[in-house]
């Protein structure tokens, strides 16, 4: 009899090592190397599969109907892996805690030595390698994807990667230099200082980016922790259908940038420089991210997308009434 109140990742690793063991045939060493798991962590986990229930003629898991939005989001997106978790109703903390979870665990999977790790600031961003707990260091080098901004510990992209370098046993590259410059000029020149130069190179090509994805509208939006924006500004925003911040840009509901100001001061990389990345991950959870999700999955951004269940369901939604009257 399967316990419904098992926790989410350890019932969905459980899962995979559950179908790669018995139904694709894969040795348990083969398994422990693939998912980046100790051999006796996925003994214990065949184990207790077995002690709940689990191996039957198919596998079974108390979450079926969160892996089948994770499929229509593959199947209707041009995403390669969606992670959706449950959604704690009025509990938006617990909610983003449990995102966070699922992209660590998801970033322990896909981690290898001499990888290069990009990030963004932000608050999912920080959930998730307050979640990074490994089995064994990674020889990995992680750097950031935008300038810094002080105040925070969630906005602060040099912590955060100085953070997940300490937590994954490798190193840190940061960024000294602001987010935003004070005009196009200085932007331009900051971006071609050796030191950010370099730093930017090596995200350009990082095998995993793990990026925030931001709403703009809502007061409390961590995209206005980056940049103070006065008032008329922010209507003016969303007035030009601007819908998103996604690696501090402001981003139109279609998916493309906004022609803003704002956009052309950044010390970031574009959302097109990180097309090279072996894979993009986005993590996201809340009712004030489903808009920002639909711009950010419009733009073709992402590879892989971990939210919860609510948001993905508005999201799912939305998308099928835009193709609906498209």
């Amino acid at each position: 009899m399967l316990d419904h109140n098992l926790d989410f990742e350890t019932a969905r690793q459980m899962h995979t090592v559950l179908v790669l063991h018995f139904l694709e045939g894969q040795k348990q060493s083969e398994i422990a190397q693939k998912l980046n798991l100790s051999h006796s962590k996925v003994n214990r986990l065949i184990a207790q599969g077995r002690k709940l229930g689990m191996i039957k003629i198919h596998i079974e898991t108390p979450f079926q109907r969160l892996m089948e939005r994770e499929r229509e989001l593959v199947e209707t997106t041009s995403l390669s892996t969606a992670v959706v978790t449950p959604t704690v109703s009025g509990n938006a903390d617990t909610n983003l805690q449990q995102v966070g979870k699922a992209a660590a665990n998801l970033i322990l999977e896909n981690v290898r030595d001499g990888d290069v790790i990009a990030i963004t600031g932000g608050k999912a961003v920080s959930a998730t390698v307050d979640h990074l707990f490994a089995d064994r260091s990674f020889n990995v080098t992680v750097v950031p994807l935008t300038g810094g901004v002080q105040g925070k510990f969630y906005t602060d992209v040099n912590h955060l990667a100085s953070r997940m370098a300490e937590r994954l046993g490798g190193k840190s590259m940061l960024i000294h230099a602001p987010l935003f410059a004070e005009s196009k000029a200085q932007r331009d020149m900051l971006k071609e200082m050796t030191t950010v130069k370099e730093v930017f190179d090596l995200a350009r090509g990082a095998d995993l980016a793990l990026t925030g994805i931001g709403s703009i509208e809502p007061s409390g939006s961590s995209y206005y922790d980056l940049n103070p924006v006065p008032e008329a500004d922010r209507k003016m925003m969303v007035g030009l259908g601007v819908s998103a911040e996604f690696l501090a840009h402001l981003i139109l509901e279609k998916g493309g940038l906004a022609n803003f100001e704002l956009n052309s001061r950044l010390v970031a990389l574009a959302p097109s420089e990180i097309t090279g990345c072996r894979n993009v991950i986005g993590v996201a959870a809340g009712p004030q991210k489903v808009q920002p999700v639909q711009a950010v999955l419009n733009g073709n951004y992402l590879n892989s997308l971990i939210v919860d269940e609510s948001t993905v369901n508005a999201v799912l939604e939305g998308m099928g009434k835009s193709q609906h009257v498209a």
